[in-house]
């Protein structure tokens, strides 16, 4: 696709995915972003479950509460909070100052502009996602399964991961979905949290498209991306059909 003499041009060219594969940045990129999404998904896991493991077993009363809490900075600006977390984690930040306040540090921590910025900033963006499937599988848990296998002397850990984590598979995998794909191509958090280490492919594909203004190379960058995402999808799809033969 080129832009020239005030005409859209578009052309099947194979040379701008060979052009990707001369230089390396677009390799680390994308390995960079499937690293950063796989890792900031098994975060949201380990935070997620055990929150909507209290929503799910918290008293009626108070459970659409906890949920409306769950769910209450997504009405929030989605670029507002990214801001919000720069004046938490730069160096005169909230952070810097409550741990000095404690005793805990002397000198302020460089944690804005690093790849631990990206991680939290990921995290807390998309650990919702992550909990409203896993809450939802929890819910529509028979626990009387879980009885029966307290009654045949099955300790409560393993209880736990022989019948409670089974039993919400599905919810781990869609919340997994939910936050592993759109985490691949993030761009706001990379380029506002993060330092000059953290290349991910949703900036080399802002600076192709808008800095670089090399619309082919940037498709090419796009569709590379799509077809990595296609696999997950393809994966999770077969999933939720096995899962709906198993229960049909």
């Amino acid at each position: 696709m080129e832009w020239a003499d005030g005409q859209l041009s578009i052309t099947l060219n194979f040379g701008n995915f060979l052009q990707l594969t001369d230089d390396p940045l677009y390799f680390d990129a994308y390995l960079q972003s499937l690293q950063v999404a796989a890792i900031s998904t098994f975060c949201c896991l380990l935070i997620g479950y055990p929150l909507a493991w209290a929503v799910a077993h918290s008293k009626p009363s108070t459970r659409n509460i906890l949920l409306l809490l769950v769910i209450l900075p997504s009405w929030t600006s989605f670029l507002i909070r990214v801001y919000a977390w720069m004046g938490i984690l730069k160096n005169n930040g909230v952070l810097n100052n409550f741990l000095q306040w404690l005793g805990v540090i002397d000198q302020p921590l460089t944690i804005l502009h690093t790849n631990l910025a990206v991680y939290i900033g990921i995290v807390y963006a998309y650990v919702p996602f992550m909990v409203l499937p896993i809450y939802t599988a929890l819910i529509r848990i028979d626990y009387s399964l879980v009885e029966a296998a307290l009654d045949l002397g099955a300790r409560p850990l393993k209880t736990f991961f022989t019948v409670i984590v089974p039993l919400t598979k599905g919810g781990i995998i869609a919340g997994s979905m939910l936050v592993f794909i759109p985490a691949v191509g993030e761009f706001v958090i990379p380029e506002l949290l993060g330092g000059p280490d953290s290349i991910m492919i949703g900036r080399v594909l802002w600076q192709e498209f808008f800095n670089n203004r090399d619309w082919p190379v940037a498709s090419a960058v796009a569709i590379i991306m799509l077809l990595l995402l296609i696999v997950p999808i393809m994966w999770f799809h077969k999933h939720q059909q096995k899962s709906v033969g198993e229960h049909g």
